[in-house]
This record gives structure tokens, C-alpha cells and sequence, in this order.
């Protein structure tokens, strides 16, 4: 039995489109937890928001570096 090429789940046309979408997302998030920070008080603020908000903003800004890498023509 042959084995099966390797294939990615996501078409390669889809790469810049899918780049710009999630660094736009991982940026406006990043934009709204300093914005949190800055105009809240330190009394009111939420340690389970900032830890939220920092990780959904990462993983958005990690798949977006990604999906610009593989536009880019670098594989990794």
C-alpha cells in the first residue's frame, strides 16, 4: 500500500486572506487589553478577563504569523 502525501487542511489560496483576518483579530484584541488596562482602576480589575483577553489575543497572533509565513512561501 502506497502511502498518502502529507496535504494541509487548508487550501494554500486561502493563506493571505486567512493572515489578515486573524492578525486583525489578535490586534484589535491586544488593542482592547491595553485599553482595559489604562482606563481601569486597580481595584476593578479582572484577573480571569486579563488572562482571557491575553491568550485568545496570543493564539489569534500566533495563526496569524503562521498563515503569513505560509503566504509567504515559508513552511514551517
Amino acid at each position: 500500500m502506497a502511502p498518502k502525501a502529507i496535504t494541509s487542511p487548508v487550501p494554500d489560496a486561502w493563506y493571505p486572506a486567512l493572515s489578515v483576518l486573524t492578525l486583525v483579530i489578535g490586534l484589535l484584541l491586544t488593542a482592547s487589553f491595553f485599553i482595559y488596562e489604562a482606563t481601569s482602576s486597580r481595584k476593578s480589575r479582572s484577573l480571569a478577563q486579563e488572562l482571557i483577553t491575553g491568550a485568545v489575543a496570543s493564539v489569534f497572533l500566533g495563526f496569524g504569523s503562521l498563515f503569513l509565513l505560509l503566504a509567504c512561501g515559508v513552511y514551517v
